[in-house]
């Protein structure tokens, strides 16, 4: 729990705040994370790209850039990092040659399996206080939420919330959660394209 002088007929109401639990979890997994690539071309981002583009055939960078939710821009960088050791080429597309297809290297498959397997350790070190079926059941849930995130803009979505909020607050939150602007700002971590265009 959170609080230091914690009382089971008063909880904390931040133990029952999404936002701050999700932070919570996603700072410890980006430090682990952070140390697993630290030599990793592109770091955290390069192994993201690399798992994009490992799964499914060869996509140009307009798609992947969507996928993993970064500029444009940035994944070029990221590209240019993987290509320098070799994990990833490019290649024109035969149905549009203004369009560049990124595609895996066996010498990238063989990093990517490499560090999946370590990150596999984090993430079981992460999740040690669950059994193995209630880490199973939360990936499962994580994954149905992250699913459904994935395909709608979360900036415009959350936009929408906070005007139509702003606009007319009677709709009543559940007890013990963060409304509107408040909503937003708690759950900032959680949203990382929303923040980059925003």
């Amino acid at each position: 729990m959170t609080g230091v002088t914690h009382r089971p007929d008063r909880p904390d109401p931040l133990d029952d705040d999404l936002g701050w639990m999700l932070g919570i979890v996603f700072r410890g997994y980006v430090r682990a994370a952070e140390h697993t690539f630290t030599d990793f071309p592109g770091g955290p981002r390069g192994y993201q790209l690399l798992t994009a583009a490992i799964n499914g055939p060869a996509r140009n960078q307009g798609a992947i850039a969507e996928e993993i939710g970064i500029d444009r821009t940035v994944l070029t960088y990221l590209i240019d990092d993987l290509e320098r050791p070799g994990f990833v080429a490019r290649r024109a597309d035969p149905a549009d040659r203004r369009n560049r297809l990124v595609e895996v290297t066996d010498a990238g498959r063989a990093a990517w399996e490499q560090r999946r397997l370590i990150l596999r350790q984090v993430e079981s070190h992460l999740l040690g206080a669950l059994t193995p079926t209630e880490s199973a059941t939360l990936r499962s849930l994580l994954q149905k939420v992250a699913c459904s995130a994935q395909a709608v803009d979360p900036l415009r979505d959350l936009c929408e919330v906070v005007t139509q909020v702003q606009a007319d607050p009677t709709p009543a939150a559940p007890a013990g959660r963060p409304t509107g602007a408040a909503a937003v700002r708690s759950g900032r971590t959680a949203t990382p394209r929303a923040r980059r265009r925003g």
